[in-house]
């Protein structure tokens, strides 16, 4: 893609996340983009992402949606507000609740597309639902509550 991901706009001091934090050398790395009115990522779980032989363990598939929707949340909430990504203050939300429904079993082996809609934003909290494909086939549906972090909560570099 072209664009830039969600994710590659937080600041430096909190892109720690193991989910999606592109400072985390052991992480997940998600990237999470807008796709009209939706938010789209693709992520390809690794052999050792197993649960069982063949299929993706859920915690990993939890994370991934937990990690979209904060994504998505941050973007909506710059949208909401008619700014950029990259302007300041800078915008970051943390999960509040996290519902994860597994559907079928994930299959290793194949990219999956996290699919994300905003359900709600009410000040500082913001919903959203999400859906992980395999091979254009749901197999989980989750929704995550997220928070906006106060800027005073956010570390600054000195």
């Amino acid at each position: 893609m072209d664009q830039i991901a969600f994710q590659d706009y937080y600041p430096d001091e909190v892109s720690h996340c193991y989910g999606c934090g592109r400072l985390n050398k052991h992480g997940l790395k998600v990237k999470s983009y807008w796709d009209g009115e939706e938010t789209v990522a693709t992520f390809c779980p690794k052999p050792y992402h197993m649960a069982v032989p063949g299929y993706v363990y859920g915690g990993l598939l939890a994370s991934i949606i937990d990690c979209h929707g904060t994504g998505t949340a941050a973007a909506a909430a710059y949208r909401t507000e008619c700014r950029a990504m990259d302007t300041q203050p800078s915008i970051r939300f943390l999960t509040a609740s996290l519902h994860v429904d597994y559907i079928r079993p994930t299959p290793l082996g194949v990219p999956l597309q996290i699919r994300g809609k905003v359900k709600q934003i009410k000040g500082r909290k913001v919903v959203v639902t999400a859906t992980v494909s395999a091979n254009g086939k749901v197999c989980v549906r989750g929704e995550v509550v997220a928070v906006q972090v106060p800027e005073s909560w956010v570390p600054r570099s000195v």
